[in-house]
């Protein structure tokens, strides 16, 4: 007939008129969203004195972890975000490091005990220019701090000590990293290490990802609320210690290690959390299945953790070693 089937059903089709006042996406009603009840809970929840210094995914996992599992932590941060109490109130480093020319180590570990990662930082006095030195060894499978100490200067034959004590305690690392620093590199350090059957891994000059889990423990430590400028005295300084790194290894949710604490993943703790989460999550999925794309699973422990990813396959070190 010469007139084709497109055209027909393009002339005779019947387009819906446009709405008089159509109403914007953000506004229209959605089934699956959180009711007010629950937007009042997860503000409560934020709101809390405990809480009051934490971020927004501290304090969902931790809330979580005490039973009290009212949404996604996505959602979380959109009710958080609403009234104004997301951002980031650490301070930003000006400081950039330069790429250095020694071989870039690399190291591997599957479970707990087997790569170590130690370094000194400097807490400020009232006396500007002089400076109390923290000691931290932190295992970098489970992020947890196996020793600290807190002295008026730096000297390697403190590091022995904290060392020896924390092997004693722990059981020796296969490696032990670090920095290039006076400490890190001096002879009772290497003397020590030779007698313990430890290797001894270094950093690059100037490349602060080379030694990533101590730089990220004292960022930590020294950008939560509670970190002064300066410390009144030696006694205040190590008050603060106390309580930092008892609350690190015991409440932090690390990011790193599944949102669990150093503590449970060191000693294989997380069982008991992980199946309570996925609890908690399989009655929030039957209560609003329309929420999720598909069945929510809580985070995993990560398989191994690394300094400086090996390009090639590594040797891995022995779980049972």
């Amino acid at each position: 007939m010469g007139y084709p089937r497109a055209s027909f059903y393009r002339h005779h089709r019947t387009t819906a008129k446009p709405a008089s006042a159509p109403i914007p996406q953000a506004l229209r009603f959605q089934p699956s969203a959180l009711t007010d009840d629950e937007r009042g809970q997860i503000l409560h929840e934020l709101s809390r004195d405990e809480y009051a210094n934490l971020s927004v995914g501290q304090v969902f996992y931790r809330a979580w972890d005490a039973g009290c599992y009212i949404a996604s932590r996505s959602s979380w941060y959109r009710v958080a975000a609403d009234h104004g109490l997301v951002g980031d109130r650490r301070r930003k480093s000006q400081s950039r490091s330069r790429p250095g020319r020694k071989e870039k180590p690399e190291l591997v570990a599957n479970t707990p005990g087997q790569v170590w990662s130690w370094d000194i930082t400097k807490l400020s006095t009232p006396v500007r220019g002089v400076y109390w030195h923290l000691y931290v060894i932190v295992d970098v499978y489970s992020r947890y701090v196996v020793a600290w100490e807190l002295h008026t200067y730096e000297d390697g034959r403190i590091a022995t000590t904290m060392i020896e004590t924390a092997s004693k305690k722990y059981g020796r690392p296969d490696y032990l990293h670090s920095d290039n620093g006076a400490a890190m590199v001096s002879k009772p350090v290497s003397r020590l290490s030779s007698l313990l059957g430890i290797e001894l891994s270094f950093s690059r000059p100037s490349v602060s990802n080379d030694n990533p889990y101590s730089e990220a423990l004292f960022k930590t430590c020294k950008y939560v609320l509670e970190f002064p400028e300066r410390f009144d005295d030696f006694s205040d300084a190590h008050a603060f210690c106390v309580w930092f790194f008892a609350m690190y290894n015991t409440e932090h949710r690390h990011s790193g290690i599944g949102y669990h604490t150093p503590v449970n993943v060191h000693f294989r703790r997380t069982s008991a959390v992980t199946a309570q989460r996925r609890r908690l999550l399989d009655q929030a999925y039957r209560r609003h299945p329309d929420r999720y794309g598909q069945r929510p699973r809580p985070p995993r422990l990560p398989g191994r953790a690394h300094i400086n990813q090996p390009i090639k396959q590594p040797t891995e070190l022995s779980q049972t070693s």
